[in-house]
């Protein structure tokens, strides 16, 4: 058996081996950058033998000054090598600016907003930025580097957001299992597991990757050792009083995580019951406690007028970076009556 090469060394070979020395021969001094970035479970990092069923190619995206695209790309595209390891090869060519407003609808050299930060989703964020840059002559690396992780307070105001999504539904797995919906809570217990594992992404500053990829992400993260297995037992649980216990312990892993990252002053916890209702409800003021160290005009604001997070909350509706306009409408502030 031919062993398993993973998509980011094979492209990597492309480059070095077959793209680099023809670039060299018959273009000599053009300013490029070669990269591989963008769709694809090998730029993640996570392919495996199955993902070469498909598109497993050797590919790099090519990157020119603006000048210089017009005059070279098609001289380029007649000159790439068609086939390489036996396999058919795929070469795109791009600008900087050009790739970077195709999959984040925004001009890489901007200064981005904090409402342009909440128009993009995680996984393109993750795409741009993941994989790997062969070669850089013109700026690829420093644009990557402006997108590589939210600016400070946006990344309060998500984490404050994150904490909302989960405090008004603590006491529901507990409420639809009584009420004799064992399904119902599974699913509320399931949706709020998924709610602290983006809780993790967002503490250890890693973009969270779309749901194919999510739990393989997560599996990297710092936080998962102690965290998988009593998240598998919520989702594993085959009641709501068990599912209650094992919620109640994650709450407590991810609150002393938040405490320990010393981004806000620590925050007290409590297991309380709601009302007389016999079910038991972890709670902290984390969400006031993040809003308070929020110093930045416009994610104030935000933070009191929209604490539902960034784009991927709403994704199913207005997913395209075309939709930008469309979100930028719903972030900003209502005109006066």
């Amino acid at each position: 058996m031919v062993a398993f090469e993973s998509g980011l060394e094979l492209s990597g070979r492309f480059y070095s081996e077959a793209v680099r020395p023809m670039l060299d021969s018959a273009f000599p001094g053009l300013p490029h950058a070669a990269a591989l970035m963008g769709r694809g479970s090998e730029v993640l990092g996570f392919d495996d033998p199955m993902s070469t069923d498909h598109d497993g190619l050797p590919r790099i995206q090519l990157f020119l000054r603006d000048e210089d695209l017009d005059r070279y790309a098609e001289p380029l595209r007649q000159q790439v090598p068609s086939s390489f390891a036996d396999r058919p090869t795929d070469v795109s060519l791009h600008t900087v600016r050009s790739y970077f407003t195709r999959h984040l609808g925004i001009d890489p050299d901007s200064s981005p907003e904090a409402r342009d930060w909440l128009t993009f989703s995680e996984q393109s964020l993750r795409k741009i930025t993941a994989g790997r840059v062969f070669h850089d002559e013109v700026d690829l690396e420093p644009a990557r580097q402006r997108f590589a992780y939210y600016p400070h307070d946006v990344w309060l105001y998500l984490q404050l957001a994150g904490w909302w999504r989960i405090h008004p539904e603590v006491n529901l797995v507990g409420r639809a299992g009584q009420a004799g919906d064992e399904l119902g809570s599974a699913l509320i217990g399931s949706r709020l597991v998924h709610d602290l594992m983006h809780l993790c992404f967002l503490q250890e500053r890693v973009y969270a990757p779309y749901a194919k990829w999510f739990g393989t992400a997560f599996s990297r993260l710092a936080s998962a050792a102690e965290l998988t297995p009593v998240l598998s037992d919520v989702v594993r649980a085959r009641s709501w009083r068990e599912r209650e216990d094992a919620l109640l312990t994650a709450y407590g892993l991810v609150a002393a995580r938040h405490n320990a990252l010393a981004i806000t002053p620590p925050v007290a916890t409590e297991v309380v019951q709601m009302w007389d209702r016999p079910f038991k409800v972890f709670w902290g003021p984390f969400p006031e406690a993040l809003a308070a160290r929020i110093t930045d005009p416009e994610v104030k604001a935000l933070a009191d007028r929209w604490p539902a997070g960034a784009v991927d909350q709403v994704r199913e509706l207005l997913w395209h970076p075309r939709e930008r306009a469309a979100l930028l409408s719903l972030l900003s502030p209502p005109e006066p009556c």
